[in-house]
């Protein structure tokens, strides 16, 4: 009977030790910081070969710091939600559109 009630408080204190630790993995994403190293990249290809003004450059630097700073709020609970994965989605979505159009506007860094 000890034995049976020494194993049942290992496995609850197991149990509750793993679920704390998948809580803490929800605040990393992989596929966010990923998508985020790839259009900074991005932009500077684009400096680099004179697709991207100095202008527009800082402009999308303004927009991906700001996606930082929105992740970084986010993840300051210990958790990132659904709907906060959503929204971190939709406006790298839109910064990838802008970079995007800007690198294809006809303008060139002089």
């Amino acid at each position: 009977m000890r034995k049976l009630i020494i194993a049942t408080a290992i496995t609850s204190v197991l149990t509750i030790v793993t679920g704390s630790m998948s809580f803490a993995g929800n605040v990393n994403d992989p596929v966010v910081h990923a998508r985020e190293r790839n259009q900074q990249r991005r932009i500077a290809q684009g400096v680099r070969s004179g697709q991207l003004t100095p202008k527009e450059a800082a402009h999308l630097e303004g927009r991906q710091a700001k996606i930082r700073r929105d992740e970084r709020r986010m993840k300051a609970d210990g958790n990132l939600t659904r709907g906060e994965r959503r929204k971190l989605n939709r406006e790298l979505n839109r910064s990838s559109r802008k970079i995007y159009n800007k690198k294809h506007n006809n303008r060139v860094a002089r």
